[in-house]
Parts: structure tokens; sequence; C-alpha cells
């Protein structure tokens, strides 16, 4: 199942780059995804079946839509500090405490707050987060941890877990 799953992943990864639905096209992809299959398989996703869950593909859509509003509202935040002649920030690294038990979920959730705009994720060690913040709203660890990983950790559970 794992080795039907990552073809099916790697074609569609093909397609998406080559954007051509030509019979070389296809044909190369095929033979690519093909490959990757057989020299991959073994290492790839413990849970394969995981994949063939359509009510995941519905949470993944939930979820694009929140990352895309969380990252226009973090884009004008930092704009407003960025062009603030004060300059309100208040920068620092927060310890906060995921309930994601998935690689591929924390994984995915320290990417969601790399690429929203004010956060980075330094590190993960275990089920902590360490997440540079540039305003640093509170010092209580239960509420900057639902400001930062509250906002996606919910969604991603659905998707991964």
């Amino acid at each position: 199942m794992k080795y039907i799953t990552l073809f099916i992943i790697a074609f569609l990864f093909w397609l998406l780059l080559s954007f051509s639905l030509e019979i070389p096209h296809l044909i190369v992809g095929v033979v690519i995804a093909l490959i990757t299959s057989i020299v991959f398989g073994k290492r790839f996703l413990k849970e394969s079946n995981k994949f063939f869950q359509p009510k995941r593909y519905f949470w993944i859509l939930i979820y694009l839509v929140i990352f895309v509003w969380e990252c226009i509202k973090a884009n004008f935040d930092v704009a407003y500090r960025v062009l603030s002649p004060r300059m309100p920030i208040k920068p620092g690294i927060v310890k906060a405490r995921s309930t994601l038990k998935s690689e591929i979920g924390k994984t995915m959730l320290a990417n969601s707050i790399t690429m929203t705009p004010g956060t980075i994720t330094v590190d993960v060690v275990d089920d902590y987060f360490y997440i540079h913040w540039i305003y640093v709203s509170s010092k209580d660890p239960e509420d900057y941890t639902k400001k930062i990983l509250g906002r996606f950790e919910n969604y991603i559970k659905r998707i991964f877990e």
C-alpha cells in the first residue's frame, strides 16, 4: 500500500511540475513515479492508509483557508510594526507545548508557524516548540501557546492523526 500511495503522490507532483498532459510527459511521469516508489517506498509513511480517507482532504481545505487568513493578518501586523515610528516590537523566544504525536504533524506545524510572518520555529524538542516571536504579548505559557499553536494545531491533528 505504501508503494501505491507514494506512486500516486509522485505522479501528481510530476503533473504539477510539468503542467502538461501530453503523452510523452505522462510516460516520463509514470516512469519517474515508479522509480521513486521502488527506491523510497519502504521509507515512506508508516500509515499510508490515511492517504485514502476523504475526510482528511476536507480538513486540508479548511486548514488552507485558515492558514491563508492567518498569514494575511500577520502580514498586516508585521507591516504595522515595521512602518510605525515607535516600532512596537517586543521580541523573544517562547516555549510552547504541542499535543501532536506524529512527526509529520509536528513538521507541518513548525513550517506553518515559520511561514507566518512575525514568528519562526527555532527548534522542536519532543513535544516542545521553541518559537521566536516578534511581539511576545504574554508571559503565560497557556496564553501564548494558544495564540501561536492553537490556530493551526487542531486542524493539523485532524489531518495527520
